[in-house]
């Protein structure tokens, strides 16, 4: 490389990973801003809305790509990501110093979703613009080799929002005290002794440092992309007068260039996409919260992975320069799909050996089938009441692997759990119960009969225990089956103290599973950026690769926790969210063996053929 060719990948590629690292912060560190900003709904409710403002950042990734695409087609490439980064940047520092619910009240939670709207419109803008700018500098031989540098930012963005929210989460937690939580008026909340409730000083403010420091990278962003110039491609065809007026209805509005739109996003960025979130974000996701990995230790195994994984982004592009793009893509995509069953099992039996051998109790769910809910329920507002929707609820929340079976019509629903078997209850009916009890209760302590006194309070304590003597039941059968419900009592699952507790052959393999994940990802990811250019003419390029590479990413993937989560509560086991990832990457073997050109790596991407 020379030294402009370096200093422009290191433009592209620095900004870019600041760009992920702020995007990143948020989805990292949901929970705690839901607390903050969502204190006025219950828990549950709080925390959906708070990932669901995660989500807004994905969904609205594709309008960012037309309009940024469009602009970037128009104006340069140059000065269009030199606004998404400043949008991205300063979108996320308000995140920092925005007030929470206590001191704004509805207006912080509608400010908050809007900076995320903003974070993922710029996102949409700046790797179509990263990715045309690096690739359009590249030699002719290399696009594969230089446009893998920017393919490493969103795992480098990944790796470094980890590392500062652990070193900030140590920090903080260890020199400064527990905060009393607060409610939505800012009052103490008390607990049943009449002592507050307390949360660590990075859950109360912490977090908010890593939002606020990101400032600093996007001055730094800012300051290496004003010394950069124009893409020779851009120029070229602006000197020759050749771009579009319209680059929005020339590449989509004809069916010529939306037909490569369309099967770019089939054929190839939504397998990628699919692959490249389950490696990253499900693998960790699946670690906290099916196989009850505490959040640190997750943290620290998914770091390792990805340090060790990298340098595939490299290599994978590099090789894509040699044979082509498209073999490499759809061989990640083929390998996921027939290997993530065993790998996702295998992690569960290294990380969680308790839980691992629990799974061999089988457990058994008999209902009425017209009972049982799809209980996909994204906004957080369906409540499922019914005996069926309850018990499998219960179950995957301890990540039981059961089976269903159909029972009698208008039967209750039971879970059979080794040979015990527990009664599910309709928590409607109950509520309902509850209250008429309650009001014959009342209407008994106003007579003189003592035995109706006793039986209505007998009636109503007895429907009040209802929903208690169930999860004691289910919670005690769990235990006995080999269950680990308590944390402090699974003396098998893994826990690493700080970043370097590694050295442990439990450790050691779950690193290696997760590394292999990575390197599954680096294959469909390290090449797509130079296949996207390749795909698409000079004129429309910043906006043809745009759009299918963010619905991708954005819809395909970054929705592909929340309804791998769904899927697998629904069948009542922990590995069926799966099938999502694996389907998708399956059509994209197949529709980009059939519609997707190969040997687009010799392409002349400067000829006048490709500026038309």
């Amino acid at each position: 490389m020379t030294r402009e060719e370096k200093k422009v990948i290191l433009a592209s590629s620095a900004g870019t990973i600041f760009e992920w690292y702020d995007f990143y912060l948020y989805g990292s560190l949901a929970a705690m801003i839901g607390a903050n900003f969502f204190t006025a709904f219950p828990e549950a409710t709080r925390n959906v809305f708070a990932l669901l403002a995660f989500a807004a950042g994905f969904i609205v990734r594709p309008f960012g790509a037309l309009f940024f695409g469009a602009m970037g087609d128009l104006i340069g490439r140059k000065y269009t990501f030199l606004a998404t980064i400043m949008i991205m940047g300063l979108s996320t520092f308000l995140v920092g110093i925005l007030p929470g619910y206590q001191s704004w009240g509805i207006a912080a939670p509608i400010i908050l979703v809007a900076l995320r709207m903003l974070q993922g419109l710029a996102l949409g803008g700046e790797y179509g613009g990263a990715a045309v700018y690096v690739a359009e500098h590249a030699p002719a031989n290399q696009r594969g080799y230089f446009t893998a540098f920017i393919q490493t930012t969103a795992t480098l963005g990944l790796l470094l929002s980890l590392v500062v929210i652990l070193s900030v989460q140590g920090y903080v937690n260890g020199a400064y005290p527990d905060q009393p939580v607060l409610d939505a008026v800012g009052a103490a909340v008390m607990q049943a002794d009449g002592t507050p409730q307390m949360m660590k000083a990075f859950n109360a403010w912490g977090w908010r440092i890593p939002f606020i420091g990101s400032l600093l990278l996007l001055l730094v962003s800012l300051y290496i992309r004003l010394q950069m110039n124009e893409s020779p491609a851009f120029k070229k065809m602006k000197e020759e007068g050749a771009a579009s007026k319209a680059p929005l209805r020339e590449a989509f509005g004809t069916w010529k260039n939306g037909k490569i739109a369309l099967i770019a996003l089939l054929g190839l960025t939504a397998g990628q996409a699919v692959v490249w979130y389950s490696g990253q974000f499900y693998a960790l996701f699946f670690m906290q919260n099916v196989i009850k990995v505490d959040s640190f230790t997750a943290n620290v195994m998914v770091a390792w992975s990805l340090i060790l994984g990298t340098y595939g982004f490299i290599f994978f592009g590099r090789m894509s320069d040699k044979i082509g793009r498209k073999p490499i893509i759809l061989a990640g995509c083929l390998i996921a799909a027939l290997t993530y069953f065993p790998v996702f099992k295998l992690l569960t039996t290294t990380a969680n050996p308790m839980l691992a051998a629990a799974h061999q109790t089988e457990v058994v769910v008999t209902a009425d089938p017209a009972d049982c809910s799809f209980q996909f329920n994204p906004t957080g507002t369906v409540k499922f009441t019914n005996a069926c929707d309850i018990a499998k609820a219960k179950l995957y929340s301890f990540s039981v692997n059961s089976t269903t079976v159909d029972g009698e019509a208008g039967a209750p629903a039971t879970i059979k759990i080794g040979e015990t078997v527990i009664t599910g209850y309709d928590a409607a009916k109950n509520g309902a119960d509850i209250k008429t009890l309650t009001t014959a209760l009342e209407e008994a302590e106003k007579g003189t009969d003592q035995a109706a006194k006793d039986a209505a309070k007998a009636a109503l304590e007895a429907a009040k225990a209802v929903k208690g003597t169930f999860d004691k039941g289910v919670a005690d059968a769990l235990t006995a089956a080999g269950y680990p419900l308590v944390a402090k009592d699974n003396t098998s699952i893994v826990v690493a103290s700080n970043f370097i507790d590694i050295f442990s052959a439990q450790k050691l393999t779950i690193i290696a599973i997760l590394t292999y994940l990575i390197i599954l990802v680096t294959m469909v990811y390290g090449p797509i950026a130079a296949m996207l250019v390749e795909l698409f003419p000079t004129r429309i390029r910043y906006s043809g690769l745009s759009l299918p590479y963010h619905i991708g990413n954005g819809w395909f993937g970054g929705l592909l926790p929340a309804t791998a989560f769904a899927m697998s509560a629904q069948q009542g086991n922990i590995y069926y969210g799966l099938w999502y990832a694996i389907v998708v990457a399956l059509m994209t073997v197949v529709i980009g063996a059939i519609f997707v050109p190969g040997g687009t790596h010799k392409k002349d991407i400067f000829s006048d053929a490709n500026n038309q």
